[in-house]
């Protein structure tokens, strides 16, 4: 019998790692295609896989949020993203965070393994291949391969949202006589914290306000996922906004008192050469970056070694243009994986590319699909995709417990535990049905 033709995977991100390895596992073959380093998206830089862009936290790994629920089910089933993150992780409090470049030479080494996938760099694909395919090119798609892909949608209505990229500081820059390092409620001290006074904190607010920002272009729309609006946008919507949100100061004691607000400051790399201003994406200038941050307890003299940006995102309506198997209507054998398909973040991007990994290897192996439970954060999100949830207008998300059934049960932390059981057992009743052995890697490499 001849082999069977591979499975192409059209870009290496988190998604495409993860849709790769799930097919490798399977005994099919796969060709792993990834632009990168001939040709860069604007927003990436690193030549290996899975780059991570905005940053470098996957969020909290602690089980009772719904992002350390989500990595649970997939370490079950084997995920090498969060193989590679637990290798290269660094201090974050209880957010997995990891040094950006360890973590893709970590992902190249994992890859390597499979002698069943070819990882092919420097292959720009402008147009979809023949065969099983699955486009994992994210919402930075280029513009031949998405126009290739518009044309096999139903729909001609271009879909997009923007999003911003927190800036990065040299850690020799830091004033550490100002700032203190502390997590919040004394779990560790992985964190640079800057203090602000109200005086402080009122004219940050006021130099934020009127500091000039990157324009968008005539054809541009305005438009952001409200789950990474740019630090002035925030700040636009009331004068407590960011003490209320992303600066704020709860949990964290400074010379015996809580600070008025803070700006946390989040390590980049394992020596702590450099510092991620948490929650601080900006469509500022580059000079404004400068006059503003620099306004920041602590960072007077910050020596900026990337400034934030904006960068337009893509992802089709899948409601509407997806099948069941998350395949093109018009055309079943092309699935999409990760951000395209409508779901935001790092871990719930891989999620979804593992999952159209293992119903792809199903298809082609001649078993059954099933979706995983709606009980699960990985059904959710599936569900969320399938437009199961009867949004008017279909936009990305995070998963969150409000896309979990109700457990009918009363008080935050009860109703957590027993969605995080409830989902397990979902789970491992889903993998037994699909025959799908546990495969529990990462976290105690």
């Amino acid at each position: 019998m001849s082999e069977p033709a591979p499975v192409v995977v059209v870009g290496a991100g988190l998604a495409g790692c993860e849709a790769a390895v799930q097919l490798a596992r399977r005994g099919l073959p796969v060709r792993l295609l990834e632009m990168k380093p001939r040709v860069y998206s604007p927003a990436h830089s690193l030549p290996g896989p899975a780059e991570l862009v905005c940053s470098n936290s996957l969020k909290s790994d602690s089980e009772d949020t719904a992002h350390g629920l989500l990595k649970r089910e997939i370490r079950g089933l084997g995920s090498v993203i969060l193989e590679a993150a637990d290798r290269t992780r660094v201090p974050a409090g209880t957010a997995l965070a990891v040094d950006r470049k360890k973590f893709t030479e970590a992902m190249t080494a994992i890859l390597g393994r499979f002698e069943n996938i070819v990882f092919k760099q420097n292959t720009e694909v402008g147009t979809i291949p023949e065969g099983e395919v699955i486009l994992a090119t994210g919402p930075l798609t280029s513009k031949e391969l998405a126009r290739s892909l518009q044309h096999r949608l139903e729909s001609d209505e271009d879909l997009f949202f923007y999003d911003a990229l927190a800036p990065i500081i040299d850690a020799e820059s830091i004033d550490n006589a100002t700032v203190f390092r502390a997590s919040r409620w004394g779990r560790g001290a992985d964190y640079l914290n800057c203090p602000f006074t109200k005086d402080e904190y009122q004219a940050f607010i006021k130099v934020l306000r009127s500091a000039p920002r990157t324009e968008f272009r005539e054809f541009e729309t305005e438009r952001y996922f409200e789950g990474c609006l740019p630090i002035e946008v925030l700040a636009e919507r009331g004068d407590d906004t960011l003490a209320f949100g992303p600066m704020r100061p709860v949990g964290l004691v400074h010379e015996g008192k809580r600070p008025y607000a803070v700006v946390q400051l989040r390590s980049e790399n394992r020596i702590n050469s450099a510092y991620n201003l948490v929650g601080f994406q900006t469509k500022l200038t580059h000079a404004g970056q400068r006059e503003v941050f620099r306004q920041i307890p602590g960072l007077r003299r910050a020596e900026f070694l990337r400034y934030g940006a904006v960068h337009r995102n893509m992802y089709i309506n899948s409601p509407v243009e997806l099948t069941d198997t998350l395949g093109l209507r018009t055309d079943p054998r092309v699935r999409l994986a990760g951000q395209i398909v409508g779901v935001e973040g790092y871990v719930e991007s891989a999620a979804v590319g593992l999952l159209v990994g293992l119903m792809t290897a199903a298809v082609k192996l001649g078993e059954p699909v099933e979706p995983p439970p709606e009980e699960t954060c990985l059904g959710a999100l599936y569900k969320h995709v399938r437009g199961g949830f009867g949004k008017k207008q279909f936009e990305p998300m995070n998963i969150n417990f409000g896309l979990l059934p109700d457990t009918g049960l009363r008080g935050r932390i009860k109703r957590r535990k027993a969605a995080g059981e409830r989902a397990e057992q979902a789970l491992e009743e889903w993998m037994q049905r699909l025959g799908v052995m546990r495969n529990d890697v990462g976290a105690d490499t």
